[in-house]
């Protein structure tokens, strides 16, 4: 059973917020205090749903005991408590969910890194695979997707590859992509059809808002250069291409997508923000390491999380025995989505039972 008393101080935590925003009070303080509200409206609006469905529990309770009441009413009644019934349980575990602590990050957009790993020219065309399952599976969700950057190999594969995904929320469906992604396949270089195992490893840090990474300008080292690669005259004639070195932590990130510098500078800054506040997190992450030990995976890109079986058509995720046998679905895009799905709804349970033990204790 929830607390009302925390129902009742979350209903009044927004309507405290909704106040001091509509009076236009919040000042510097607005953006948070947007986001906070847009992070505990829907809860209160579920908050609103089940105390409704507890009224009508009761009424239909008391009908139902009240044997002066017409027979027929109290069969009704009778009916509706066992349908309100499970109604109830099913907002309290919706509400249950909602409020299990969220990771900061959740509502971010995200940024996906990924590179080839063991398996030379196979291994690049892997990633160029899940380059492309990520893309569209953007496309399906309503994000949207750019690339930041993309080093291609000789037959058109993928060495390494930054994403930046735009959408509310895209951290929170796709950070249980980091690991390592292994594929066995007969590679199109295979004259002989054997079976070859190849792997690439994918990042998903989230974007941080400007105001989650503070970079003093004293600490960061600018260089220009011209781009490398295919690019016509204007590679040869124009340092457009920039690196970005953060001097305290030695992190160095390099843009040559766009044909403007000020552009790649933008966008390079972008990808060190990123790496910053996401080295931060693993920071604080560490020092409640016990706390990861329920979590579906660690996030660690160098932990293997998923095998790509193309001879048998299938997939299968490590960390939830999930197998299914519709490799080319998922690995289009189109259907990547039940995996994600299963990840969430994995970690969900299991944060849930850790928050239920806590209770328990």
């Amino acid at each position: 059973m929830i607390s009302a008393a925390k129902l009742s101080r979350l209903v009044d935590r927004v309507a405290a917020l909704e106040a001091q925003l509509a009076s236009g009070s919040a000042g510097g303080e607005y953006a948070r205090l947007s986001k906070e509200h847009a992070e505990l409206a829907p809860i209160v609006q579920t908050v609103g749903t089940y105390r409704n469905a507890l009224r009508e529990q009761r009424d239909a309770e008391a009908l139902a005991s009240d044997t002066s009441a017409d027979p027929e009413l109290r069969s009704m009644a009778e009916e509706e408590r066992g349908t309100l019934r499970e109604r109830i349980a099913q907002l309290e575990r919706e509400l249950q969910l909602q409020l299990l602590p969220k990771d900061a990050a959740d509502s971010s957009s995200a940024i996906i890194e990924v590179r080839a790993g063991t398996g030379g020219e196979e291994a690049a065309l892997f990633a160029a695979d899940l380059l492309r399952m990520y893309r569209r599976y953007a496309q399906l969700q309503g994000w949207k997707a750019e690339l930041m950057s993309l080093s291609e190999s000789d037959l058109g594969g993928v060495k390494e590859a930054v994403l930046d995904v735009q959408g509310r929320g895209a951290y929170a469906k796709l950070k249980f992509e980091s690991g390592v992604h292994r594929v066995q396949r007969v590679p199109v270089t295979e004259a002989g059809g054997r079976i070859h195992t190849s792997a690439a490893t994918v990042a998903v840090l989230p974007e941080p808002e400007d105001v989650d990474v503070h970079i003093d300008e004293k600490d960061l080292r600018i260089d220009v250069f011209r781009a490398s690669g295919a690019g016509g005259q204007h590679v040869n004639k124009t340092e457009s291409a920039v690196r970005i070195t953060h001097l305290p932590t030695g992190i160095a990130v390099a843009q040559q997508t766009e044909k403007s510098q000020h552009k790649n500078k933008a966008q390079a800054m972008k990808l060190l923000k990123a790496k910053l506040y996401e080295m931060e997190r693993e920071r604080v992450e560490s020092a409640r390491a016990s706390e990861r030990k329920g979590m579906v995976g660690s996030g660690d890109r160098s932990e293997r999380i998923r095998t790509y079986n193309f001879p048998q058509g299938r997939l299968t995720d490590h960390r939830i025995n999930l197998t299914l046998y519709k490799l080319e679905r998922i690995l289009s895009g189109d259907e990547l989505g039940d995996v994600i799905d299963a990840l969430v709804a994995e970690d969900q349970a299991s944060r849930l039972a850790a928050l239920s033990a806590d209770d328990a204790a």
